[in-house]
């Protein structure tokens, strides 16, 4: 690839050029979404800018630069990952009985699902496997044609890649803006991935959704698919949806900017405190301009996070053990998927969960 002009973008899939005109989502400069800095580390925090660019081409959703470095991460597994991980194992071992070999491309974040396929004699592969598993690993990689490169280079002549996403069309249809984060470089529709796919001879095969994050989505592909009902039916949708139309994608920056200005107007009315460290309420809470006078405290199980601040806006993270013994009136939950584990686990607060806007 040469050298691109100002003003213009390459696809991380495709390797095409676009310009800042196919940007549809740009939440401004903001802190670095897993860098969680202790209270006494110098201020201002860097800012980088973070915003959501559509490729032309080949409809690749991705982030349109990233500058920053990855931070170890602190973050403890969710039940609610755990849960999804054991049910789709039970899915994948009914499909495919005769696989035995599996190699495992994982998140930075954790959720192997190795542990689970072993009691049905699936073993690690050391080159080719029968099945390939990547569970929201792809998204992480900065070079995404590489990457699905090397996937399939793993894959025996008959084998299957499986690759875990959080669905575009879930997060266009719900206005989930906040699901844009640094290190994050793909956001994925079953649209943009068959192109992809296709790239190294690919094809999908059948899908299984979940209700993970609002709409998870569990992607099988191969060498010789021909899709299924499943994948007709999830391709209609995304159309009627709209996923590789720079117009629809805007819908985000509208929710963006809506839910920022009511989160704004809402803390300056009074003190709150949070539930939920993690990365993707940093931007929220950065800009809706929260202060630690106005959000007290963000609670998070995470002993890594405990005892630092939430990037940009300082405001400290306590234990839930803590959050309970400061006997809040009103609680805002940053994660509402997990509200079920979290109502679980803390039954005090039972009643006092409640969002800004």
């Amino acid at each position: 690839m040469g050298e691109s002009a100002p003003g213009e973008l390459h696809c991380a899939a495709c390797g095409a050029l676009g310009g800042a005109g196919d940007v549809v989502l740009d939440l401004g400069p903001v802190p670095a979404a897993d860098d969680f800095p202790l209270p006494d580390a110098p201020v201002p925090d860097a800012l980088h800018p973070l915003a959501m660019w559509l490729c032309p081409a080949c409809g690749l959703a991705q982030l349109a630069e990233d500058d920053t470095a990855a931070e170890e991460p602190l973050a403890v597994e969710p039940q609610a990952l755990r849960d999804q991980a054991a049910i789709a194992v039970d899915l994948v071992t009914a499909a495919y009985p005769g696989a035995r070999s599996v190699v495992e491309f994982g998140s930075p974040h954790g959720g192997s699902w190795l542990s689970l396929l072993r009691p049905y004699g699936w073993l690690d592969a050391e080159e080719r496997a029968d099945v390939v598993v990547d569970t929201f690993g792809l998204m992480h990689e900065p070079d995404q044609a590489a990457a699905i490169r090397e996937r399939a280079d793993r894959l025996a002549d008959d084998g299957v890649l499986l690759l875990l996403f959080h669905s575009l069309a879930t997060i266009v249809e719900q206005g989930q803006w906040s699901s844009l984060r640094h290190g994050h470089t793909g956001y994925y529709s079953l649209t943009a991935l068959g192109t992809l796919l296709g790239q190294v001879g690919l094809a999908p095969a059948t899908v299984w959704e979940f209700d993970l994050y609002g709409g998870t989505v569990l992607l099988a592909a191969s060498r010789d698919a021909v899709p299924d009902e499943w994948v007709s039916a999830m391709l209609e949708r995304e159309a009627r949806i709209g996923v590789t139309d720079a117009t629809a994608l805007r819908s985000l920056q509208q929710a963006a900017d809506a839910e920022t200005d009511a989160l704004a107007e809402a803390l300056a009315g009074g003190s709150w405190y949070a539930y939920g460290a993690a990365s993707r309420a940093v931007a929220v809470l950065h800009r809706a301009g929260a202060t630690p006078d106005r959000l007290l405290a963000v609670a998070d199980a995470s002993p890594g996070k405990q005892g630092r601040t939430m990037p940009g806006t300082r405001v400290p993270i306590v234990s839930p053990t803590e959050l309970v013994a400061a006997d809040p009136e009103r609680v805002w939950l940053l994660l509402p998927d997990l509200a079920r584990e979290v109502g679980h686990a803390l039954p005090s607060l039972e009643g006092r969960w409640a969002a800004p806007c």
